[in-house]
C-alpha cells in the first residue's frame, strides 16, 4: 500500500494521553504542539484522539490550531475518496467559482472572473484557482470597494446568450424572495419555471432551498442529490446538502459533506467554518471526553468506494425516517438512525419535522446498526443501491422517482451557452477604448472598464483614475498588480485568433524598435552621467515613467543620458545607463538605480511619445601602441591617482562622508589601464565628485584620449589643492 503524505513536520503522533509539558511550557504550549504533529492521514483516528488529549488541558483556543485539525480532516477525506473527476461546465462564457453560466462577471484582481453571485455570497476569500485573494488589501471588503461588473464582458454576455441571462434575472428574484422567507412563492415559481425547462439546476437549487424554509428536507435532499448528478464539482451544492442533514440532526453525514465541499475546494469559508465551529467545537469538546472515539462512517472503504450521493447506507437511514413518520416520537426500537459518524445524531424526528424539535432532542450517540424490522430491512435493502446501479429521475414536483439502469431522461443536460453564433462575433466589441486596436493584454480596473495594459499603464503615468469614468485608482496603481483578464484573453484567442496574430505581429515590431540600442535610443535629458559610477534617479514625469517601462519590458534595461542643451535640446555627448533597479512609490513616481555604461556621440535627434530619443554612436579610447608612450602614459597615470587620493583625504570629513554615501569608494588603481574601453574606473569617480560646471565636464566625456583626459584632471586637482593649503 502506498503511504499517505504528511500535513506537518514530525514523524510520530503524540500520545493519547494528555500530560504536562517540559519546564517553561503551559498547557497551550502542549495542546499545540499536539495540533502541529497530526501527521499520517491514514492515522485520522489518533488525530483526532490527540486533539481530545489536547482538550484535556483546557478548552481548545486559537483558530489556527483548529485550523490545523480541518486541514487534516480535509486531507485525510480527499485521499481516501480518490482523485475526482475534472468536469467543468461547457461554454466560453463560465464563472470560475460555481462552473455555471458568467452572469454579471465581475473580474478580481488576479485576473480571474467570477459571476456577481459567488462573490456577492462571499463563498470564499481566496481564488479558485490561483489562491490569490479576491478582494484587495488581504481580502478584506471595504464599502468603499464595492463589486463592479466588468463591461467588456457583461456586454458579450448579454449580446450572445439573451434567453441565460434572462434566466439568471428570474433566479435573481427568486433569491430575493427566498431572502424574504416567501418559501411559497418560490417553490410554485421554480416547479413551473422547471416544467418549461428541467435543465436548469438553479432553479432546483432555490426550489430546494424553499422546502427547506417549509421543512420539507428529504425533498429538498432529492432536488439537491440530482444537482450533484449533473455537476458533480460544484462545491456549493455539498454545503447545502449538509446543511439541510445538518440541520435535521445529522452532524457526522453533515461533516462528510462539508468536508466533500473543501475537498473540491478548500477555500469555501462556509464549509470551513461549520467544520470548525458546529462539528468540531461539538464532537472535540471537554465534555466529551468520555466518550469512546468510534471509527467514521465516512473512513469506512464501505462509504469511500461509492460515489458521494444520497445512495448509501446514510441515505437509506434517512429514506426509512421519512416513510415512518408515525414511529419517528414512539417505537425507537424499531427504527434508529445509522450512526457511523463522528457524532452522528439520535433524531427521534423525521426529516419533514420541526428544527427546533430536533435541536431539542440534543446530540446523542447511537449504536451502529439501525435495529429493523422485517419490511424495514427490505425497504433499506433497495435503498442502499448506489447510483452506479440506479439514478434518480427528480419529478417536476421535486419528488424522486427510481428508473433502471440503461434508461435515459425525457432530456439530457446540455447547457444552452455551449456554442456562440459565428454572426454575433464582431471584433469591434473587443478594441481598446483608447488605442481602438484590439486587445493586447487586456486588464480590468476595479471600476470594471477594460483596457491594454499599456494603454492604461501610459493613462496612470498622468492620473491615477480611469480613462473612462474617471474613478480614482489610487489603491490600483499603488499595487502595481495590472493582470491579464484570462477569460477575454482566451476568448480572443479562441474567435479571434488571426486578428490577434496580427496584433501580436505589430506589437513584436515596436518592441525591437524599442529594444534597438543604436536608432531611436531613448534619452533621459536631465544630468552629467559617467561609465562605471552609480547615477539614482526620482523619476516623476509621465513621458519618463514610459521611458523607464519601456526599458524594463524590453529587457535592455538601458536609455542614454544627457544634460540640455538650449540650442539643439540635449547635448552632443552623453552616457548610456543601465537599470539595476527600480522602486515603485504609491503614486506612481519611481526611484530607479542606475549605473553608467558606454559613452556615445550624438548622429541624430528624434522624439517619441513625448521623450527624446537619438541615433548614436559609441565612444572608446584610443589605444597607445608605443611602448615608450605607454611607459609615460602609466607615469602620468600614477601622479594622477596619487594627487586624487591626497586631495579626497585632504577634504572635510562632513564632505568626504557624503562623497562615500552617494558615490561608494573611489575604485583601486588598475594595472591594466587601456583594458576597459572607457579608461580607468577611478577617472570617471573623481570626475563625478568634483565640483566642476557640467560644460567642462562635457567636455572630458567626449576625450577619446586617456593621456587628454588625465591631463584635465590634474588640472583641476592642481587647482583645489591650492585652496586647501590656503
Amino acid at each position: 500500500a502506498a503511504s499517505s503524505p504528511t500535513v506537518a513536520v514530525g514523524s510520530e503522533l503524540p500520545p493519547e494521553s494528555g500530560g504536562s509539558g517540559g519546564p517553561g511550557e503551559g498547557p497551550d504550549g502542549e495542546r499545540e504542539l499536539l495540533l502541529s504533529r497530526l501527521v499520517p492521514a491514514s492515522r485520522l483516528k489518533e488525530a483526532v484522539g490527540a486533539s481530545l488529549a489536547s482538550l484535556c488541558l483546557g478548552p481548545l483556543g486559537g483558530a489556527q490550531r483548529l485550523g490545523t485539525l480541518v486541514d487534516c480532516l480535509v486531507l485525510n477525506y480527499r485521499l481516501r475518496q480518490g482523485p475526482g473527476r475534472e468536469r467543468e461546465a461547457e461554454g466560453p462564457l463560465r464563472c470560475c467559482g460555481c462552473g455555471r453560466f458568467l452572469n454579471e462577471p465581475v473580474t478580481v484582481p488576479c485576473g480571474h472572473t467570477y459571476c456577481r453571485r459567488c462573490l456577492r455570497r462571499e463563498l470564499r476569500a481566496r481564488c479558485r484557482r490561483c489562491r490569490d485573494w479576491l478582494l484587495p488589501a488581504g481580502g478584506t471588503s471595504t464599502a468603499a470597494a464595492p463589486l463592479r461588473t466588468s463591461v467588456v464582458l457583461n456586454r458579450l454576455v448579454e449580446k450572445w446568450f439573451p434567453g441565460e441571462c434572462e434566466r439568471a434575472r428570474a433566479g435573481s428574484r427568486l433569491e430575493e424572495l427566498l431572502n424574504q422567507g416567501r418559501f411559497r412563492e418560490v417553490l410554485g415559481a421554480a416547479s413551473q419555471a422547471l416544467r418549461a425547462d428541467s435543465s436548469d439546476l438553479m432553479l432546483r437549487i432555490y426550489r430546494a432551498e424553499s422546502y427547506v424554509g417549509l421543512q420539507e428536507y428529504k425533498t429538498a435532499i432529492d432536488d439537491l442529490n440530482f444537482v450533484i448528478s449533473k455537476m458533480p464539482n460544484w462545491p456549493e451544492v455539498y454545503f447545502r446538502k449538509g446543511k439541510v442533514l445538518q440541520d435535521s440532526g445529522f452532524v457526522g453525514d453533515a461533516l462528510q459533506l462539508f468536508l466533500q465541499c473543501l475537498a473540491l475546494d478548500e477555500d469555501f469559508l462556509p464549509a470551513k467554518l461549520e467544520v470548525e465551529k458546529v462539528t468540531l467545537c461539538d464532537v472535540l469538546s471537554p465534555e466529551k471526553l468520555g466518550e469512546s472515539l468510534k471509527e467514521s462512517s465516512w473512513n469506512s472503504p464501505h462509504i469511500r468506494n461509492k460515489p458521494f450521493m444520497l445512495g448509501s447506507e446514510v441515505t437509506a437511514s434517512y429514506c426509512n425516517l421519512q416513510l415512518c413518520p408515525q414511529q419517528s416520537l414512539e417505537g425507537t426500537d424499531t427504527l434508529k438512525p445509522v450512526s457511523g459518524g463522528l457524532n452522528r445524531a439520535q433524531s427521534a424526528h423525521a426529516l419533514n419535522s420541526t428544527k427546533d424539535l430536533a435541536k431539542e432532542d440534543g446530540l446523542k450517540r447511537v449504536s451502529s446498526e439501525p435495529l429493523l424490522s422485517g419490511q424495514g430491512k427490505s425497504t433499506l435493502l433497495k435503498r442502499k443501491l448506489s447510483f452506479s446501479e440506479q439514478d434518480t429521475v427528480i419529478s417536476e414536483d421535486g419528488r424522486n422517482k427510481h428508473k433502471k439502469q440503461g434508461e435515459s431522461t425525457k432530456r439530457d443536460m446540455t447547457l444552452v451557452f455551449g456554442t456562440v453564433p459565428g454572426d454575433l462575433i464582431d471584433v469591434s466589441d473587443f478594441e481598446c477604448s483608447l488605442c481602438m486596436r484590439l486587445f493586447f493584454e487586456p486588464v480590468t480596473t476595479p471600476c470594471g472598464h477594460t483596457f491594454c495594459k499599456g494603454c492604461l499603464e501610459r493613462c496612470l503615468d498622468h492620473a491615477p483614475q480611469c480613462p473612462l469614468c474617471k474613478e480614482s485608482l489610487k489603491e490600483y496603481l499603488a499595487s502595481r498588480k495590472y493582470s491579464v483578464t484570462e477569460l477575454l484573453e482566451e476568448l480572443i484567442m479562441k474567435y479571434l485568433s488571426d486578428e490577434l496574430y496580427e496584433r501580436k505581429r505589430i506589437h513584436a515590431e515596436e518592441t525591437a524598435e524599442h529594444s534597438n540600442l543604436t536608432k531611436n535610443v531613448p534619452m533621459f535629458v536631465c544630468t552629467m552621467a559617467y561609465p562605471t559610477v552609480p547615477c539614482p534617479l526620482h523619476v516623476f514625469e509621465p513621458r519618463y515613467r514610459l521611458m523607464i517601462r519601456r526599458s524594463m519590458e524590453t529587457g535592455t534595461k538601458q536609455f542614454g543620458m544627457c544634460i540640455s542643451d538650449s540650442q539643439n535640446g540635449f547635448a552632443d555627448y552623453g552616457c548610456m545607463l543601465q537599470i539595476r533597479n527600480v522602486h515603485f512609490l504609491p503614486d506612481g513616481r519611481s526611484v530607479v538605480d542606475t549605473i553608467g555604461g558606454k559613452r556615445f556621440r550624438v548622429l541624430r535627434r528624434g522624439m517619441k511619445d513625448g521623450y527624446c530619443t537619438a541615433d548614436i554612436e559609441y565612444l572608446e579610447d584610443v589605444k597607445v601602441a608605443d611602448e615608450e608612450e605607454l611607459k609615460k602614459l602609466r607615469e602620468l597615470h600614477n601622479f594622477v591617482y596619487s594627487q586624487a587620493c591626497s586631495w579626497f583625504q585632504n577634504l572635510r570629513s562632513k564632505f568626504r562622508t557624503q562623497i562615500l554615501q552617494h558615490f561608494g569608494p573611489m575604485p583601486e588603481r588598475e594595472e591594466d589601464i587601456q583594458a576597459m574601453p572607457n579608461g580607468p574606473a577611478w577617472c570617471w569617480w573623481l570626475l563625478a565628485v568634483l565640483p566642476v560646471d557640467p560644460r567642462y565636464q562635457l567636455s572630458v566625456l567626449s576625450m577619446m584620449s586617456l593621456k587628454g583626459r588625465l591631463i584635465k584632471i590634474q588640472h583641476i586637482l592642481t587647482y583645489f589643492s591650492r585652496d586647501q593649503s590656503k
